[in-house]
């Protein structure tokens, strides 16, 4: 089967699941046996072991994208100053910056991007075009989120494929943007979303929450949920001296961040955990770097900045040294998410986790037994939660051993591209 893929880049500069997921699943599906092009757009490529190869030019540069919506009279502009504006050192500068990913700033150019060739980037989708009409015709055109349906009515005249298109956390993104333009692109996602052929969700929650977002027919949404690279031998399950707690998510209150290091103060104010540490990456963008800044100030005023490993920096997914010597993940979102691949990455090495009772969370957690569930209300939820799998090392290694066994099952990346290709083929 030919397969083309749209992923839209984040620049690579914090842990981005839906870039993690969109690489996993295009490398099983070559894996697999079948051609699939990863058309990146906007902004350089999720790096590291798990990245797909790319094998299409960038489109929709990141920055041309912005100049033609702030600059009328440039939008239509030379070739020349459009490759320049391409070049790849501009665009992992341009990702570094705080704008690229705070939508609050970008919501008319989320709008004028989901009006296709109708919005300010006709010359860049005349480009894609004129490119796309010298390829191989694909079967399949996957688009990651329903932030870039405004890419299926051009691709459909130059096209005769199926129009697939994965729904994963577009809402958190439009509702960053703000009146007015919150109401209009959900408004727009639902109008073009009558072109799509069929949408895949990542959890059972994700799908009923965007079914009645975008006025879509139950039929047309599928739920496959990701899969990650499990390793073949089971990890060690070994109390971890001295106990640690882990957090992998970008490094911002929205992740729940501060949360987890007030429970990891308080934690360590028991006699028993009083030599409890944090671990934690993801990366922090320009924008969140003050939150940080008041985080470390936290950790120093309280004593416990040498207990604390924080990496603001990111290039890729963590590797097995991260995870080992865990007692613990959570990354204790507020507002969940619609899937929490975090939460596989921890299963796969044996690590248990502690999670709000929210959104996919608990599609996760409740069959696989990986760890445990606490309100969101019950301001003491996290803390005792994490309490009770540092202080029972029994019951924690049990945890990571159930989550590591279901993960082997259900969670690997050859289930998930299995699944999608016969999404696929139904579609067709």
């Amino acid at each position: 089967m030919k397969i083309m893929h749209l992923v839209p880049g984040s620049g690579g500069t914090f842990y981005c699941q839906n870039c993690l997921r969109d690489h996993l699943l295009i490398r099983a599906l070559r894996n697999e046996g079948h051609d699939v092009t990863l058309t990146p757009l906007y902004l350089p490529m999720y790096g590291g072991e798990q990245a797909a190869e790319t094998n299409a030019p960038l489109f929709f540069g990141g920055i041309s994208v912005y100049v033609r919506e702030k600059v009328p009279w440039l939008r239509t502009m030379p070739a020349w100053l459009e490759r320049l504006l391409n070049a790849p050192f501009l665009l992992r500068q341009a990702a570094k910056r705080e704008g690229s990913t705070n939508a609050a700033e970008l919501g008319a150019m989320t709008l004028s991007m989901l009006a296709g060739p109708q919005g300010n980037q006709k010359q860049e989708f005349d480009r894609f075009v004129s490119w796309l009409r010298t390829q191989e015709k694909p079967d399949v055109v996957h688009i990651s989120n329903a932030l870039l349906l405004g890419f299926v009515p051009a691709l459909r005249e130059a096209l005769d494929a199926v129009f697939v298109c994965s729904l994963q956390d577009e809402e958190p993104w439009v509702a960053g943007m703000g009146a007015p333009w919150t109401d209009r692109c959900w408004e727009a996602m639902a109008q073009q979303a009558k072109s799509v052929t069929a949408f895949v969700a990542t959890s059972h929650w994700y799908a009923k929450r965007m079914t009645d977002r975008m006025q879509l027919a139950s039929d047309r949404v599928h739920v496959i949920y990701p899969g990650i690279n499990v390793p073949a031998q089971p990890p060690e399950f070994s109390p971890a001296d001295p106990p640690t707690i882990g957090f992998l998510s970008r490094l911002n209150p929205a992740q729940g961040f501060d949360e987890l290091v007030t429970a990891f103060l308080q934690l360590r104010e028991a006699p028993d955990l009083q030599h409890l540490r944090l671990r934690a990456t993801g990366g922090a963008t320009p924008a969140d770097n003050a939150f940080m800044d008041g985080i470390e100030e936290r950790l120093r005023e309280a004593g416990a900045a040498d207990a604390a490993d924080i990496d603001r920096s990111f290039d890729a997914a963590p590797d097995a040294a991260f995870f080992s010597g865990l007692t613990v993940m959570s990354a204790p979102a507020r507002t969940g998410e619609a899937f929490g691949l975090h939460i596989l990455e921890a299963m796969a090495r044996g690590v248990p986790v502690v999670q709000p009772n929210t959104t996919a969370y608990p599609e996760i957690i409740e069959p696989s037994e990986c760890g445990l569930l606490y309100e969101p209300d019950d301001p003491d939820g996290l803390r005792e939660g994490l309490r009770t799998l540092l202080t029972n090392p029994e019951q924690a290694q049990r945890h990571g051993r159930q989550g590591y066994e279901y993960a082997r099952e259900h969670f690997t990346v050859t289930r998930m591209a299995r699944e999608m290709l016969a999404m696929y083929e139904s579609a067709m």
